[in-house]
This record gives structure tokens, C-alpha cells and sequence, in this order.
């Protein structure tokens, strides 16, 4: 298509009307083809999809939404700080995940960040003001009150996490997405004790967090009576892991073994460790959890960490809410609640 001359008026945009009659079919034919709509037989559906290229036609917005009753956008919450989300690439594994999977279904992210409580406010008169078409939501506390707002906003909504309640205000499952973190953490403690360690410690997440929780669970699950002075909390920090390997190094000198709940707390833990004089895995081998690139692999050494597909999450997240919304207008059932595997990576911190 030839450039416009300076000052020339733009040409008009398509429209429906032209494109049907370059396909040679009716006005309502183009309609159900450019809204995803169903009951076109896939020849007249590929010689409109060929007009609409040939003319560059652009669907009008808000009169698409008129007729499928969607936005075509998606809102993302994450109830974390901003400086956290930015600097911890898990979210941006989940985020990725969760982007290319409602790129492949030409659905925009809105991403919907909570820095403090003043912006639940603001999140909730977004998500009521129709314009998404449901919600994925993940990292939430409890007591959070992002469920209390979804549900108000009545928007189909899948969860990043186990949530810590069962049910909705409706009493039907609350559908989800979450790596089996109790299993994982059972496979990190007793991989441990194969290698003949007496004294494991943990560094646990913020207990307000079922994925700490569940970690924390797993751990007990196979050292029931394990001294509690060998557990201490961290917020899924490097940071907060590295106090915490003081904390644990004072009580606990002769531990010989630490199981991180996350990359970031284990990465911290090893700085302590080799700050003290502590050989790492010699004197003390560490497990973490999440095998998060670039963390995992390049600390010295490498971390022999639980591995969960963070990515691969995301774009569950997001399969499973398209999918309810599709169900939605068909009458259909909602999703389902996904778990999926954890694996124990090998390298050479333990």
C-alpha cells in the first residue's frame, strides 16, 4: 500500500460491508469470522480471513464486544510489591507463560499490581468496570482481599497458588494452578538424608502463604521430630534467607544440611555459609526449591534445587480461564484445579 503524500487526507478505513463484498458473502458471514463466532463452513470462512488481510480491515472494539460480550483482554494480579516483582524472576516466568499463551489466543494482559493497600481500591474499580473479561491471580497472602474483589466484579477468576480457603461465596470450587510444593519438599528432605545428613535445617516463606506452608509440611512429613530451633523463617528473599542462615548458624552450629523453600532464600543461605568458613556441600549441603534460571545455575556452585515449571504454570493459568470463559457461554462447567509434578534437580550444592 502506497505512502500517503504530505497533507493528503488518510484513506478510509475498511469496513465490514467491504470485506464481505471482496469475499463475496453477506455482512453477517464477515461478522461470525472476525468474532470467533461458529457456524461457517471453512472455505467462505478462509476467503474472508484472505479479504480481511487484502483490505488491512481492523475490527472495530467496542462493536466486537457488542457481539461476543468480551473485552478480549485478561487482568493479572499480583499481590506483591512492585520492587519484589521486578526483581524476583519468578513472576517474570509466570508472566511470560501467562503472555504467550493469551497472545496465541489474541488476548491482551493487563498486568494490576498491589505496591500498598490504597491500590486494592483502584484494582477493585477496574476489574468492576468491565474491562476484562476475567482475572488470573497469584502470590496472594492470606486474608487477601483480591478474592473479595473478583468475586464483587463477578469475573471468572483462576488462581496462581493454592488458595488458603476451598470454596467461593457461591460454594463451588475455587479453580487453581500450583506445583505439588509438599511432595517436592518430601523429595528434597529425604534426597538429604540418603546422603547421610543428621542435621537438617529449614528456611521456610512467609507462613501466611500456602506455598510455604506446604513446604514447610513436607518437611515435617519426613522429619517429624526434627528440633524446632532447626526451622527458620525467611520471606522468599535472598535477603531474608541470608538472615535466616545466621539466625540458624547461631542456634544450630552443627547442622549439616539446610532445605531452602525457594532459589533466592538458598542463594542466600550459601553466601552466609561460605562467609562463616562453612564448605558448601562438604561440610553442609543445600537444597532449594523452583529451579529458577538465572538463580539455580549460577551460584558457586550450582544449586541442587526441587524443580517446578514456573512457565508452564502460567500458561496453564491462563488455558484453564479461557477456557472457563468459553465454557461460560456454552453453559458448560467451570475448570478444574491443576497440580502439577515436581522433579529434583542434581547439581553440586548437595
Amino acid at each position: 500500500m502506497p505512502e500517503p503524500s504530505p497533507g493528503s487526507r488518510p484513506a478510509p478505513r475498511p469496513t465490514l460491508e467491504a470485506v464481505a463484498e471482496r469475499a463475496g458473502v453477506s455482512r453477517a458471514t464477515v461478522s461470525r469470522v472476525v468474532n470467533g463466532g461458529a457456524g461457517v463452513r471453512r472455505p467462505l470462512a478462509e476467503r474472508v480471513r484472505r479479504a480481511v488481510e487484502d483490505l488491512g480491515y481492523v475490527p472495530n472494539h467496542a462493536a466486537r464486544s457488542l457481539v461476543t460480550r468480551r473485552t478480549g483482554a485478561v487482568g493479572v494480579i499480583i499481590a506483591e510489591p512492585e520492587v519484589r516483582i521486578f526483581s524476583d524472576p519468578f513472576f517474570s516466568q509466570q508472566i511470560r507463560g501467562i503472555s504467550r499463551e493469551l497472545t496465541a489466543r489474541d488476548t491482551q494482559l493487563v498486568l494490576l499490581l498491589v505496591d500498598g493497600p490504597g491500590d486494592y481500591d483502584r484494582i477493585g474499580r477496574y476489574l468492576a468496570g468491565g474491562h476484562v473479561d476475567g482475572a488470573l491471580a497469584f502470590s496472594l497472602h492470606t486474608d487477601d482481599p483480591i478474592p473479595a474483589l473478583v468475586r464483587r466484579a463477578g469475573l471468572p477468576t483462576v488462581f496462581g497458588g493454592r488458595p488458603g480457603w476451598t470454596a467461593g461465596a457461591d460454594g463451588q470450587a475455587v479453580p487453581y494452578v500450583d506445583a505439588d510444593n509438599r511432595g517436592g519438599a518430601r523429595t528434597a528432605v529425604r534426597y538429604l538424608c540418603g546422603l547421610g545428613r543428621r542435621r537438617i535445617a529449614h528456611i521456610g516463606g512467609p507462613p501466611d502463604q500456602t506455598s510455604a506452608t506446604d513446604r514447610l509440611d513436607g518437611y515435617r512429613d519426613v522429619l517429624p521430630d526434627a528440633d524446632p530451633e532447626l526451622v527458620a523463617e525467611g520471606a522468599f528473599t535472598e535477603e531474608s534467607g541470608a538472615r535466616a542462615m545466621e539466625r540458624l548458624l547461631l542456634r544450630c552450629p552443627d547442622l549439616d544440611a539446610v532445605f531452602a523453600a525457594n532459589d533466592l532464600m538458598a542463594s542466600g543461605a550459601l553466601g552466609v555459609l561460605k562467609a562463616r568458613g562453612r564448605s558448601v556441600p562438604d561440610d553442609v549441603a543445600l537444597v532449594g526449591f523452583d529451579d529458577i534460571d538465572p538463580v539455580a545455575r549460577t551460584t558457586d556452585p550450582p544449586l541442587t534445587t526441587v524443580r517446578q515449571d514456573v512457565e508452564g504454570q502460567g500458561r496453564l493459568m491462563a488455558r484453564l480461564l479461557l477456557r472457563g470463559l468459553d465454557r461460560q457461554r456454552e453453559g458448560g462447567p467451570a475448570p478444574e484445579s491443576v497440580i502439577t509434578p515436581t522433579t529434583l534437580v542434581r547439581r553440586a550444592s548437595a
